[in-house]
């Protein structure tokens, strides 16, 4: 029953259709990468695998944040807290693998600590030896914090730009917090120097494909959840109360629920992206929280198309591609380029590209449907 579901309009295809994509990559990228002997044409460089395992990590974040801002109306200019939360989850279940290793020799601290004459580990750092329990954190800390902000910000009835505001003022203040070294999280310098994850090196390329393949399948699961949401009977009050809020709170709907749900899932999802980017890049650190990149997310998702579920992951891909060309072949231009994008997506192109795609498709289906009688008038001059 749900098979038949996902092929019952065009756009359940399309979702049916990425998550088959994602999964395949799962399976055939690491094939390519470990099986494939270097000087083969099919061989995919561990570069590819590392870059394209990062870009998915984005896409699962722009797909967190079109549930909410798509769906829910709701524009978040922090997300990337929520993501940034995720990673130093990660981040310290991987510097407490370090142990002995690190430069120090400390099997407790973290080098960083050492450094700084911390005589023992903070309490919130107990626990991150486990790898399961980093894991339920790089989901629950960010849930809880969205959860919390959500209850007071949604009752208190802030909507609109007021909320986007206080949004960015929250990742704003974590970025400020993670800054300082008596916060116990490595301070400007982050965490770093990972060893390995679950036993394997971090830098092996069949760790880095393994990662790739969990990044993968994470986002075709967020997109398969996204999709079970919206197309439930919840989606279609999370639309109503995008669009008509005071109506829906008329039929006697608590809007503030819907909201906080979405929002709290959200975060989430976001936090899970954190968690698989970290140990592909290397490095956590309170640069993540910097509200510029929240907002680049915002880019990604309506050049994209937001609303639409595929359309952010196509946004995040494309957009951090041409960051990857640009900013090496012009660096000095990227940034003027990456606004003048989104003014002109939201000027010329509000449903985004996957907005611009069906319109296009659509066009070509009216004119292949058109009577012939009917275009050969068309064809014939006024007199």
């Amino acid at each position: 029953m749900i098979t038949a579901g996902f092929f019952s309009s065009g756009a359940d295809r399309r979702i049916a259709v990425t998550i088959a994509l994602l999964v395949a990559a799962a399976v055939v990228v690491p094939v390519l990468n470990t099986a494939v002997p270097p000087d083969n044409p099919l061989h995919v460089s561990s570069y590819f695998v590392a870059l394209t395992g990062k870009y998915l990590c984005y896409a699962l974040l722009a797909l967190s944040l079109d549930l909410v801002w798509g769906y829910a109306g709701i524009l978040s200019l922090g997300h990337g807290a929520f993501f940034a939360l995720g990673g130093y989850a990660m981040g310290m279940h991987l510097m407490r693998q370090i142990g002995s290793r690190g430069v120090y020799g400390n099997p407790d601290l973290p080098d960083f600590m050492v450094f700084l004459n911390w005589k023992e580990l903070p309490w919130y750092w107990h626990g991150f030896d486990q790898f399961w329990f980093a894991a339920v954190m790089a989901v629950a800390v960010p849930g809880l914090l969205a959860f919390i902000f959500g209850w007071f910000a949604f009752r208190s009835r802030v909507t609109g730009v007021y909320l986007s505001i206080i949004t960015q003022a929250m990742t704003y203040a974590l970025l400020l917090a993670f800054f300082r070294n008596d916060m116990g999280f490595g301070g400007n310098n982050g965490l770093t120097d990972f060893k390995d994850i679950l036993g394997y090196s971090v830098q092996a390329d069949t760790t880095r494909s393994a990662l790739f393949a969990a990044s993968a399948l994470a986002l075709a699961l967020g997109v398969a959840v996204t999709w079970m949401i919206v197309r439930s009977k919840y989606g279609k009050l999370l639309v109503a109360v995008r669009d008509a809020e005071s109506r829906t709170r008329f039929l006697g709907w608590r809007a503030e629920n819907v909201k906080l749900f979405a929002f709290t899932v959200s975060a989430a999802m976001a936090g899970i992206a954190g968690a698989l980017y970290v140990p592909q890049v290397g490095i956590i650190n309170p640069g993540e929280f910097d509200p510029a990149n929240s907002i680049e997310v915002v880019i990604w998702t309506a050049v994209g198309g937001r609303g639409t579920i595929v359309g952010p992951i196509v946004g995040a891909l494309l957009v951090n591609s041409g960051k990857s060309y640009f900013t090496s072949a012009l660096p000095e231009f990227w940034l003027f380029a990456l606004g003048g994008l989104f003014i002109a997506v939201t000027l010329f192109l509000p449903k985004g590209v996957l907005g611009l795609w069906d319109a296009w498709r659509a066009g070509i289906s009216r004119r292949g449907t058109k009577p012939l009688a009917d275009e050969v008038a068309e064809a014939q001059p006024a007199e």
